[in-house]
């Protein structure tokens, strides 16, 4: 690839609005992965990031997502949801795909958006990835609790300090993982792989277990008829009931595509897989290889538990916000595979925490090596990590799960992850058009049919989220936009250097 004198940074239309929209080449950005001060230690291979992937994303909703789904969505039409959720995935893992092997930097979105549509969205997808990783290792710390206490034969991992309610295992949790992650992402991956092989283990047990009273009956109807079902009023109903008035149904073809819809954020997470890039031996093949890998491991684990599920018994009797899959295997009386089930959880909950963890670091190095905040936090230590920052996100993170009931505010995830899909999935056209010239290990095939095709995914599963979602994403984006003039503006790396 042949590195043009004058574009370490390009202007275009961002010196119209005081440099806020001028973009970051991909040349510089490759350059300052071989600061000193600021590099990071080059372990991971594809198999490495496939086990990332799957860490991230095969957790508990496994052993609870389907059968709540199957219950009260879909019927046993839940595995086809599963695989129409696959497609919509996927079609946002190929632009990652080709993104993380154009630009195999830390930062992910944050970085690419910075190629494509300059400093501003950078900042703005960037903040909006601080929310996703860190609210959801918090919340998912919390989850891997509470099967730590039922493990223990406790009520749970928590004691009470007068009014407060402080969740000691939530903040276990975290601090060793800091410590893991801080020695090194070799390490982290090592450990990741033994939690994967555990969890893995436990699902080919409940899978091979489930078989044996797996009747053919149990799946017919295969999509059930449509029954009216209700929904939440006011700001708690989806954005597309509230401006259209539509209501919501169970079951039926509606059903089935509510259920993707839902199921789909069992899938959130292999975007973490593009923030260990440049961590990468051979980015450019490794990572697009640990996205498809990793996506297409975890769709057959989905697709084969919902099966057996439905199999083993029928989806009337999996109806309430408490059926799991280990209420199916009670209905047969094995209740000792709960017990099973809760080292799976445990160990698949162990690794989601790890990864969202380490893509929240990845992310803020980012950044900081742009100064858009405090550049002190980039530097590396002798296992070639980001020390500091490891430490202040593990603080964060561990106040939130120790002291806070977040209730509702999982859904901030899930907004937070589609929109950084959908301008990943734009940036591709974009990039496409601006910088045909560049060295691409992966290519998006059917450009641009297809990132419009991962835009409208996208978007339609955004406005089946809460109004109440939309509104805290906006003031926290708001609160985003306060801090990037009053700071990172002035600090940016890329507005201090003049432009060629």
């Amino acid at each position: 690839m042949t590195r043009p004198d004058t574009d370490d940074v390009t202007e275009g239309s961002g010196s119209r609005w005081g440099g806020m929209f001028r973009t970051k080449s991909v040349e510089q950005s490759i350059k300052d992965t071989d600061e000193p001060d600021t590099k990071l230690r080059r372990d991971l291979t594809a198999w490495d990031l496939t086990i990332f992937g799957v860490a991230v994303v095969v957790g508990a909703g496994i052993f609870t997502l389907t059968a709540r789904t199957a219950g009260d969505v879909a019927g046993p039409a839940v595995s086809l949801a599963f695989v129409f959720a696959a497609i919509a995935c996927g079609l946002s893992a190929l632009c990652y795909a080709e993104f993380a092997s154009t630009v195999p930097v830390a930062g992910s979105a944050y970085t690419f958006s910075f190629a494509t549509f300059g400093e501003f969205i950078a900042w703005v997808i960037g903040w909006d990835l601080m929310l996703e990783f860190a609210l959801a290792a918090a919340v998912v710390s919390k989850g891997w609790s509470q099967y730590l206490g039922e493990l223990l034969g406790m009520e749970s991992a928590s004691v009470d300090l007068g009014p407060i309610t402080f969740d000691w295992g939530a903040v276990a949790l975290i601090a060793v993982l800091a410590v893991l992650l801080v020695s090194g992402t070799k390490l982290s991956s090592r450990v990741s792989a033994v939690a994967v092989a555990i969890k893995l283990g436990v699902i080919l047990l409940v899978v091979v277990m489930g078989a044996r009273y797996f009747k053919a009956e149990n799946l017919s109807p295969y999509i059930p008829p449509s029954q009216p079902s209700e929904s939440g009023e006011g700001l708690r109903q989806s954005l597309f009931s509230y401006f259209t008035g539509a209501g919501h149904s169970s079951f039926g073809w509606y059903g089935l595509l509510a259920a993707a819809s839902l199921v789909f954020f069992a899938f959130i997470g292999f975007d973490i897989v593009a923030t260990t890039a440049e961590e990468t031996k051979n980015p450019q093949k490794a990572v697009p290889r640990g996205i498809f890998g990793s996506l297409i491991i975890v769709t057959i684990l989905y697709v084969a538990v919902t099966v057996v599920l439905t199999g083993m018994v029928h989806y009337s009797d999996l109806t309430g916000k408490n059926a799991t899959l280990a209420t199916a295997f009670a209905m047969h009386g094995d209740t000792w595979v709960k017990n099973i089930i809760s080292v799976g959880a445990l160990a698949g909950l162990t690794t989601v925490v790890m990864v969202l963890y380490l893509g929240q670091t990845r992310v803020l190095f980012a950044m900081s090596r742009d100064g858009l905040v405090p550049r002190a936090l980039s530097r590396t230590g002798k296992n070639g990590t980001p020390v500091r920052i490891t430490v202040i996100v593990g603080v964060v993170c561990a106040l939130l799960a120790g002291f806070v009931d977040f209730g509702t505010l999982e859904e901030m995830v899930n907004i937070g992850t589609l929109f950084a899909f959908m301008l990943v999935s734009i940036g591709v056209i974009i990039l496409r058009r601006t910088r045909p010239d560049l060295e691409r290990g992966f290519r998006v095939p059917f450009v641009p049919v297809i990132p419009i095709l991962a835009v409208l995914a996208c978007l339609w599963l955004m406005v089946n989220l809460s109004v109440e979602t939309w509104l805290r994403f906006l003031v926290w984006m708001a609160i985003g936009f306060v801090v990037y003039f009053a700071y990172s503006r002035r600090h940016s790396v890329l507005r201090n250097t003049p432009a060629e």
